[in-house]
């Protein structure tokens, strides 16, 4: 399975390649009639070169906004350089800027200190399996299909995946029946089932749930004891009018669950989303619940990294609340 996610990896790098030189060598050939200026690139450049900023080509050749948030994250990093070690979890001005906009998006509150900035959101992945897996009695509940990282985790820190199969009847929804055979079925073989992983909006099915069914879902989790691994990478990619993405956390907030009730932990990353910057390895976990013992572990794992690359950080903040974007006819 670890083969079959950098195989994954792999075709996507060629395919990019490949459709750059296709580009290049027949712009007619596309039928591209606008590009957006990615302004979170305009601020990281000039986070990685603050000597450019005192430079009067900068004004015209950089938007004032970005000019403003470079000015402001430079002066969150340690020593002004993103070439500096941070705190573990990450900056804290930046890891603000994400619970606040958590916080807007969702209407519940947000603390930045359940803020885990992250190479992406598959060292997240890795760090909860890291947590949850003891043995291989150990299960973990992962749809069918699914993105291959989660079978690779699982494997990879030697617990059992026990699978829930999704229902293409009803648009690939999870079914809370299935959850409960698949959940029986792995006790009666011994099997202690410690978390349930749901990816929505859905790799490989593009299905958005309904919200009665993620409060079903949420609703399961509680009675079972489970920790929700809510794999939430893709809510900006929701591209049919009538569906809208919720946040397991808003979702569990709106029904009164708070953080007594129910372990949540959200995976957000750049990799995906309109800007798709996958090799900057930028993301974070949203980590809600648990006692202070058990966060004090999350803390330590991600201390064993000393702490994520800081361009990473910098555009999970931008991504999350953007700078001013401009669009230029080509």
């Amino acid at each position: 399975m670890r083969n079959e996610v950098s195989d994954e990896s792999s075709e996507a790098g060629f395919l990019s390649q490949k459709l750059q030189q296709e580009i290049q060598a027949k712009p007619e050939a596309y039928p591209f009639q606008e590009v957006h200026n990615f302004l979170p690139l305009q601020v990281l450049a000039l986070c990685d070169h603050p000597a450019i900023l005192t430079k009067s080509e900068t004004q015209a050749l950089f938007s004032a906004d970005s000019i403003e948030r470079a000015r402001k994250i430079l002066d969150q990093i340690p020593g002004r350089a993103t070439g500096a070690y941070s705190h573990s979890q990450g900056i804290k001005g930046l890891r603000d800027t994400i619970a606040t906009v958590i916080e807007a998006r969702d209407g519940f509150p947000a603390d930045p200190n359940d803020i885990f900035m992250t190479d992406g959101a598959n060292p997240a992945v890795h760090m909860m399996m890291q947590l949850l897996i003891r043995s291989e009695k150990d299960g973990i509940l992962c749809p069918i299909p699914q993105y291959p990282l989660y079978s690779a985790s699982i494997a990879l820190h030697g617990g059992t995946l026990v699978p829930y199969y999704l229902d293409e009847a009803t648009g690939w929804g999870s079914e809370v029946s299935e959850l409960k055979k698949q959940l029986q079925e792995a006790k009666s073989n011994g099997i202690t089932v410690r978390a349930l992983v749901v990816i929505n909006p859905g790799n490989l099915t593009g299905q958005v749930l309904a919200e009665e069914n993620q409060k079903a879902i949420v609703e399961f989790c509680k009675e079972e004891g489970l920790v929700l691994l809510a794999d939430e990478v893709y809510q900006e990619n929701v591209y049919v009018p009538e569906k809208k993405f919720h946040s397991f956390k808003k979702v569990a907030r709106s029904m009164g669950y708070d953080e007594k009730d129910i372990d949540l932990v959200s995976f957000q990353s750049v990799s995906k989303g309109y800007y798709g910057e996958c090799g900057k390895r930028g993301g974070y976990m949203e980590v809600t619940g648990f006692g202070a013992d058990v966060r004090e572990h999350i803390y330590k794992l991600a201390s064993v990294n000393l702490c994520s690359n800081i361009t990473g950080q910098i555009l999970a903040s931008l991504v999350m609340s953007p700078p001013k974007v401009i669009s230029f006819a080509i």
